[in-house]
């Protein structure tokens, strides 16, 4: 499952509504990524995100895609949010629900390194002086 979406979400509220689908998964790996308050040494104020979001869900679909190809995942979801996010809140959330644990932990790992390193996301990171369009990790 894929949101793309400006409001918070509760981790536990969310992941119990995919587990109780399901009575055979075994294994569970999250990630969440969260607003620091320091990023290049400079004190960071809030981040705003961007997103075309027909565009990001096609290829957030295609990455969730060939990872059900490569993993014997039983259900995957993405929450991405966009808009303006303060310090400490929740920006990303990565799910893998599996039988067992290695699918998920590798699951989780190839689509959490796709959103930093291509996903149609653009970050502006405002600072207490001035701001700056991040680019994705390598």
């Amino acid at each position: 499952m894929i949101k793309i979406q400006k409001k918070d979400f509760n981790l536990e509220e969310e992941i119990e509504k995919i587990k109780n689908n399901y009575s055979d998964i075994g294994a569970l790996t999250s990630f969440v990524g969260y607003v620091r308050d320091l990023n290049k040494k400079k004190d960071v104020k809030y981040l705003n995100l961007e997103v075309y979001k027909e565009m990001a869900f096609k290829e957030l679909s295609k990455i969730e895609n060939n990872a059900f190809k490569k993993w014997e995942l039983i259900d995957t979801l993405i929450i991405h949010r966009y808009g303006k996010l303060n310090v400490n809140e929740k920006i990303v959330l990565v799910s893998c629900f599996s039988q067992h644990r290695k699918d998920s932990f590798d699951a989780c790992e190839f689509i959490m390194d796709y959103l930093k390193r291509d996903a149609p996301f653009w970050k502006n990171e405002f600072y207490y002086k001035d701001n700056e369009w991040l680019e994705n990790s390598s």
